[in-house]
């Protein structure tokens, strides 16, 4: 199958599963899902919206192992560097991302900044949220 058919594909799905999940109607949702990963083994996609029906059914711990499967299978897919960011924070507010742009744009690109000691050893340091 060509990337631009699965690409379809895959927004279709996208949009059908926020629509039950947002609905309520996670009943097929599973399934439906299971059956992309089968037809898509390489795309993160499914992987993130399993991880975000996990969630939404108080599953975390499953959920992450799906955020941390579709980062693995494309580390530039930053909707689930985004879930996955959102389900370790100790103060998780927001919501999930499905797509790129439900992404929140106001994180900074690099979420680290070095601090130097008085020896001029560098630190690693989490920047703050804003």
């Amino acid at each position: 199958m060509n990337q631009i058919a699965e690409n379809l594909d895959m927004q279709a799905l996208i949009h059908q599963i926020r629509d039950q999940i947002q609905l309520c109607q996670t009943a097929d949702c599973e399934q439906r899902i299971a059956q992309a990963m089968q037809q898509y083994p390489h795309s993160p996609v499914p992987h993130n919206l399993m991880g975000i029906l996990l969630s939404q059914q108080n599953e975390p711990l499953r959920a992450m192992k799906h955020f941390r499967a579709a980062a693995a299978l494309e580390p530039t897919y930053i909707p689930a560097r985004c879930n996955l960011e959102l389900c370790t924070s100790l103060n998780s507010s927001g919501s999930f991302a499905y797509e790129e742009q439900d992404c929140s744009l106001t994180q900074p690109v690099n979420p680290w900044k070095v601090i130097w000691d008085e020896k001029g050893v560098g630190h690693l340091v989490r920047r703050k949220r804003q």
